[in-house]
């Protein structure tokens, strides 16, 4: 008697789980089902931010007082608020009141403070292993400001602390960011570790700051400076930069970003561009380099909720004495399916995918509110189930090898995305 109890204990539980699920599930459409739609703004109020400032969700909107807002329109900038990533749950109401069209925007925020310890195989080798743990502060001061702090011991040990300001000076749209690295790191050039006879690590202490300005919502520009101190047990022309075992190296670079995605964290549709060049060395210890980078990606919504997506990105060395721990490396800077554990190095990279994803659950809002003593901030997400397939291609290179088709290296496949 007392096992069937438990079992009937074990069930209960089972159907109050699934019903919390199914009782909260709500897709992206039926949320805004509204007849108000189109919808004249005639005020923009917003509740349940309790930390966060009101015009950090403001800033994201494309539209504002005495703006019409369609349905279509209405659905990309709730996305365009979940991006900022620190809301569990968005939803946009308008409402007429006393003859004034109010749209109401009701967020729910998410947890703020996440001390996660973590274990990562580099390379994809158990005999690799860095552990530690990574503390996270969001939403700073409610600024959507990003405080991190992360130490890793084993393989490659390191310690960094860095912050982020995306409003430093809000009213002229002045965001800001600045770093600090401390790390032993284990040589990742092939190239390198057969001209020294073995493996080896570097010790590299660095610092930066990034400061840029958002042209408009979808596009920033910024420049940033920094300074790295690399240190190498030994001296061997190509493995140091300069002519000597340490480095110091010195770095200027610009920047700018296009994004129009939807959602960042998944998007289903928008572009993302990127564009960056970066002067290293400066001359400075006969240290004289430039990397410069791209990143395309485009995504689509075709028919019946099918999703596209397709991406080019490069990365490109300039000058004759680029040490080989800048070298470009597929498997490191960018990793192709079916390939992850190779390494590749060049002068330069050139990568391409293309992907295509059908929501099995397009949108879940998950309620574990039941469970006792965890925070309520815990207890809340948004979640989606997508049927995808892919396949990807790379191609690494010096300048005298030439673009043959059999250097590429390719992978496909098809999975499930959470």
């Amino acid at each position: 008697m007392i096992i069937i109890t438990q079992k009937l204990k074990y069930l209960l539980s089972f159907i109050v789980i699934v019903f919390s699920l199914i009782s909260n599930a709500q897709t992206t459409g039926s949320q805004f089902s509204s007849s108000l739609y189109p919808f004249v703004v005639d005020s923009i109020i917003i509740t349940g931010n309790e930390i966060t400032e009101p015009f950090i969700i403001l800033r994201e909107l494309n539209f504002a007082k005495g703006d019409t807002l369609t349905q279509s329109n209405a659905i990309f900038n709730r996305e365009r608020v979940y991006s900022l990533g620190i809301f569990n749950q968005v939803y946009f109401e308008p409402t007429i009141f006393d003859s004034t069209n109010i749209l109401n925007i009701i967020v729910e925020e998410s947890w703020y403070i996440y001390p996660i310890p973590f274990i990562d195989a580099n390379e994809g080798d158990l005999k690799k292993l860095t552990y530690g743990i990574y503390l996270r502060l969001k939403n700073f001061r409610g600024r959507n400001e990003d405080l991190i702090a992360a130490i890793g011991l084993g393989y490659d040990p390191s310690f960094s602390l860095s912050y982020y300001s995306p409003n430093l000076l809000y009213k002229n749209n002045i965001f800001f960011r600045t770093s600090f690295r401390y790390a032993s790191i284990s040589n990742k050039s092939p190239i390198a570790e057969k001209l020294y006879g073995s493996s080896f690590s570097q010790k590299s202490i660095g610092l930066s700051f990034l400061v840029g300005k958002r042209l408009s919502l979808f596009n920033r520009i910024y420049a940033l400076t920094g300074y790295s101190y690399i240190e190498t047990p030994f001296f061997i022309p190509g493995v140091n930069a300069s002519d000597n075992r340490i480095d110091n190296l010195f770095e200027l670079g610009l920047g700018y970003e296009h994004d129009t995605r939807d959602l960042a964290q998944f998007p289903k549709n928008g572009i993302f561009s990127s564009v960056s060049f970066n002067f290293r060395g400066l001359g400075i210890d006969g240290i004289n380099y430039s990397v410069g980078k791209i990143d395309f990606r485009e995504y689509r919504k075709l028919l019946f909720n099918l999703i596209s997506k397709w991406r080019f990105s490069t990365r490109v060395t300039f000058g004759d004495d680029v040490p080989y721990y800048d070298y470009s490396i597929i498997g490191l800077d960018e990793k192709v399916r079916g390939h992850l554990s190779e390494k590749i190095e060049g002068k330069e990279f050139y990568f391409g995918s293309v992907e295509l994803y059908y929501p099995i659950i397009e949108e879940l809002n998950l309620d574990l509110s039941f469970l006792p003593i965890i925070p309520n901030q815990l207890l809340s997400y948004r979640i989606g189930l997508f049927a995808q397939i892919f396949a990807e291609t790379a191609l690494t290179r010096f300048k005298e090898q030439p673009f043959a088709l059999n250097r590429f290296n390719s992978g496909y496949g098809l999975g499930i995305t959470l």
